[in-house]
């Protein structure tokens, strides 16, 4: 009997890594993780059969078509976005093209076989003036990053009765370098207050996250893909979240004490981005953890692991 195909667009950036070793445990799916660029430390990480894998640019509708006619998936997941919200906010028509028109034609085609698709969002379609939001809270963006993702939400229900949204927030996790999280982005300059005669480091500790642990995410994903092909499949829009509250300031401290230095820290009390950002986007999660979901690794527990495997030190 064959198995189920399950087709993971953007397998090599922080949370499709995760994925693809989650769905790679269970020996029931057949895996097709796709990559733009094969030559990155990303791609390169990927522990997967090279038939496993398919070099793919998602704004290449030719390719999607072929790759869909040649796979015919069960199951598509959406990993691949533009999510730095200062890259979206230099170059809106290059974030809406992958956040947008990408997850509007990767919907009509997995529609056209059957397949049911999860795409990622963000809790940046929220202003955080509001929190904790549910799923039919009114979404309120504050920069093109969240606008962007909103927007893709709405496409990509409309091109399949048979697709999920699941809203993620920070995420944090195994990386192939510093910049890949926003948590990890951090190390470079807790690093450098620590040295001699170095200047404290400014921290916002105004923004309210909740980093959330991508093999913990990856999990979910796959106890969601499950349940679709188990014949329970899950629609529309979901939230999951860690529920430990911190700010970037919490974090770098947090961050330093696990690196056992003594890093010069200073408090930064008021909205410091040069892009928009929310105070408190809290998601709840209650939808998801009614159908028996709940994989929550501690913050201290998951930096550690991301540290000890994490590249040298800047």
């Amino acid at each position: 009997m064959s198995h189920p195909t399950i087709l993971l667009i953007g397998a090599s950036g922080l949370l499709g890594r995760a994925v693809a070793a989650s769905l790679s445990r269970d020996l029931s799916l057949t895996q097709v993780a796709t990559i733009r660029n094969p030559d990155t430390a990303g791609a390169r990480r990927l522990a997967l059969p090279p038939d496993n894998v398919a070099r793919l640019d998602v704004l290449d509708q030719p390719a999607l078509e072929h790759l869909f006619d040649t796979r015919r998936p069960a199951a598509v997941i959406i990993c691949a976005a533009e999510r730095r919200p200062d890259v979206c906010e230099r170059d809106p028509a290059a974030a809406r093209a992958i956040n947008v028109d990408a997850p509007a034609r990767i919907g009509a085609l997995a529609a056209r076989y059957g397949a049911w698709t999860l795409g990622i969002s963000t809790d940046y379609v929220f202003d955080g003036a509001a929190a904790p939001y549910r799923e039919d809270a009114a979404p309120n963006p504050l920069n093109i990053y969240g606008r962007t993702k909103l927007e893709g939400e709405a496409a990509l229900l409309a091109a399949s009765p048979l697709a999920c949204v699941l809203r993620l927030p920070l995420l944090y996790g195994p990386i192939v370098d510093w910049r890949e999280s926003a948590v990890t982005s951090l190390v470079p300059a807790i690093v450098a207050s620590a040295r001699p005669g170095a200047d404290a480091v400014g921290m916002d500790a105004w923004a309210i996250r909740y980093p959330t642990y991508t093999p913990d995410v990856a999990e979910v994903i796959r106890d969601l893909t499950l349940r679709h092909l188990a014949g329970s499949t899950v629609t529309g829009i979901r939230h999951w979240s860690a529920e430990e509250p911190m700010t970037k300031y919490d974090i770098a401290q947090r961050i330093a004490a696990a690196l056992g230095i003594d890093a010069a820290l200073a408090r930064i009390d008021t909205p410091a981005d040069a892009t928009p950002r929310p105070y408190d986007c809290h998601l709840d999660a209650a939808r998801v953890r009614a159908l028996g979901i709940e994989h929550a690794t501690p913050f201290a527990t998951g930096l550690q692991v991301v540290l000890r495997d994490a590249p040298p030190l800047p």
